[in-house]
């Protein structure tokens, strides 16, 4: 296990802040154990069955009946094949997730051996198969935009001031510009990561 006591952990008001927070810590995570693996697997079906129960054609029958679902109901083959279909929304969520993470870090620094390795290992190419736009030359950078918790944003780079600013809107169609004041590139994708995190859409829970 990697030694997390040589990482800086300067709080927000530190004017050392930004400058840790770009700075690629590695190794960035440690392995994950066959305990962590287990408990991902019943994260992901708490999270997946919060979907079944909205679109399984038994479930909302007996919703509407009034009446509750046995558990042993799930291993009926029509739940089954619901479970199936959510699993499937389930994946393409891990997919927008992945990218929005591969373009932040590739963004912020990170190298496509990096955001292969992170994905389970798969090689440098097809990493940059998979995310075409996440690691870009930085005379071009500012020019893309990327994805994050359902918003978009652009970074930009004030020759002038030279300085780093961004517009982003959030998933709420919320937007903003912020002032050239970013001392960085990574700054500025962190202030537009945490701009459209805070106008991400709340969570739907499932009805009761």
């Amino acid at each position: 296990m990697s030694d997390v006591s040589a990482v800086p952990t300067p709080d927000r008001n530190d004017e050392n802040f930004w400058t840790a927070a770009s700075a690629l810590v590695e190794p960035p995570w440690s392995e994950p154990g066959q305990d962590d693996a287990f408990t991902m697997d019943e994260r992901v079906h708490e999270a997946v069955r919060a979907l079944v129960e909205r679109i399984s054609t038994r479930v909302r029958a007996y919703r509407a009946a009034g009446k509750p679902l046995d558990p042993v109901l799930m291993a009926s083959p029509d739940v089954q094949l619901a479970l199936l279909r959510a699993l499937h929304e389930a994946k393409q969520s891990v997919e927008r997730l992945a990218e929005s993470a591969a373009t932040v870090a590739g963004r912020s620094g990170a190298n496509y051996a990096q955001l292969g390795a992170a994905w389970g290992g798969i090689k440098r190419q097809s990493a940059r198969l998979k995310w075409p736009h996440a690691v870009v030359r930085k005379a071009a950078c500012e020019s893309i935009p990327f994805r994050h918790a359902g918003g978009t944003a652009v970074v930009h780079h004030d020759a002038d001031a030279d300085a780093w600013w961004y517009t982003a809107t959030g998933a709420d169609q919320q937007d903003t510009e912020s002032e050239p004041v970013h001392r960085t590139y990574a700054e500025a994708i962190a202030g537009a990561t945490e701009y459209l995190l805070a106008h991400a859409l709340p969570v739907r829970q499932p009805p009761a």
